[in-house]
């Protein structure tokens, strides 16, 4: 098959995906457990040329959270093209054909995490936030946040399962994880899960945490799940974690790490000991605009009627549509109006995950509209936070 040709894509068996996974520490440079941990739980698709995998991925097929409801998506991960097929647009076509089975399940959305913000962002995806790595000295956090009366127990239960799912539903992005999702982080990062609750009462707040080796510091503790009910929860676990300082010098909050409230930076006494490293971030991508419209949950409190244009995406024509929201449903309906607002489709993305805080920010990312039109538009997602807790 020739070069300019795209290859054979397959639902992968065990031999082919032992294949891609010895493709895949080729491609990487190091060994991707998860190829293998997720076998059993993902969509796996392989390319083929001429009887080789020259690329692959895999897809999970689980609902995430936005408005406050669960909406059938496909996280992709693990993706790669062998470094021998690249620079023809392959990675692109792979995506397409490895989210194509998915979306006949029931996605609606597709979100993954790349280094290629750029050529994912050609391709219909945005990034509804910005993503960072937030380290904090123990010393600052103990001197912070003093000691709660909060119980503290080793090992996660039933009852913080159920808060995660409860905390989750707050924000935007966050996965309902199915469950076999929390076996998975702890085998993978060899996890310890603590829970908070106020005396006699139900957990309130869970951290899971690792140690991880560092070149300077010795050991670090690596916050990878984090989740307060309340303020105090939250100062309960900066507590705990700031009473690691006898020997750790410094706590790691993972790119999913911390929530975007509480934030520990606003009580510490000295700033300019926490840093913060900006990490690629997650990518949405809308694949059904009318059904995840009405899938989504919508404030109850929005009224509005707008006509929107969203841009095409490979080479397709504009979609223009009525949207309604009213009474928390949402719906759209095709029209040849002319639109009050025009979006690309990266942009209505973001929009959707509530990424547009204000009317300002929305006309500074591209979206056109007079500027009550916007505000009624950016009103209906903003009653949540974008924020993925979840790497895959």
């Amino acid at each position: 098959m020739a070069r300019d040709q795209p290859p054979t894509v397959v639902e992968a068996d065990e031999g082919l995906w032992a294949e891609y996974a010895a493709l895949a520490t080729r491609s990487y440079g190091h060994r991707l457990a998860d190829i293998t941990r997720l076998y059993d739980h993902a969509d796996t698709r392989v390319g083929l040329r001429d009887g080789r995998v020259v690329a692959g991925g895999l897809g999970l097929l689980v609902p995430q959270f936005f408005g406050g409801r669960p909406v059938p998506a496909a996280c992709m991960a693990s993706g790669c093209v062998a470094p021998e097929e690249r620079g023809h647009h392959l990675a692109a076509h792979m995506l397409d054909q490895r989210i194509h089975p998915l979306r006949e399940q029931g996605a609606v959305l597709a979100t993954l995490w790349t280094t290629s913000t750029g050529y994912a962002r050609r391709h219909g995806w945005e990034a509804p936030t910005e993503v960072f790595t937030r380290t904090v000295p123990t010393d600052d956090l103990k001197r912070a946040f003093p000691v709660t009366d909060h119980e503290i127990t080793h090992g996660a239960s039933p009852a913080t399962r159920a808060l995660q799912h409860e905390l989750a539903a707050r924000h935007n992005g966050p996965i309902l994880r199915p469950d076999w999702w929390d076996g998975w982080k702890q085998d993978k990062h060899d996890l310890a899960t603590y829970r908070f609750h106020p005396p006699g009462q139900n957990p309130t707040g869970l951290v899971s945490l690792a140690f991880a080796d560092h070149a300077t510091e010795g050991t670090r503790l690596v916050v990878h799940d984090l989740w307060a009910a309340d303020d105090r929860t939250a100062a309960a676990v900066f507590a705990f974690l700031g009473r690691h300082n006898s020997r750790i010098r410094t706590v790691e909050f993972q790119r999913t790490g911390l929530p975007p409230h509480p934030r520990p930076l606003h009580h510490l006494h000295r700033h300019g000991n926490a840093t913060a490293r900006s990490w690629h971030p997650w990518m949405l991508r809308v694949l059904d605009i009318p059904a995840a419209v009405r899938l989504r949950g919508w404030p109850d409190d929005v009224h509005l009627t707008l006509t929107l244009e969203v841009d095409g995406h490979d080479h397709t024509p504009p979609e223009r549509f009525i949207l309604r929201i009213t009474a928390g449903t949402g719906e759209t309906t095709p029209t040849d109006r002319e639109p009050h607002i025009r979006l690309t489709r990266g942009q209505f993305a973001v929009w959707y995950a509530g990424g547009h805080p204000t009317p300002h920010a929305a006309a500074m990312a591209g979206v056109r509209g007079i500027s009550h039109d916007l505000a009624a538009l950016v009103r209906a997602t903003t009653e949540r936070e974008p924020w993925l807790p979840d790497h895959f």
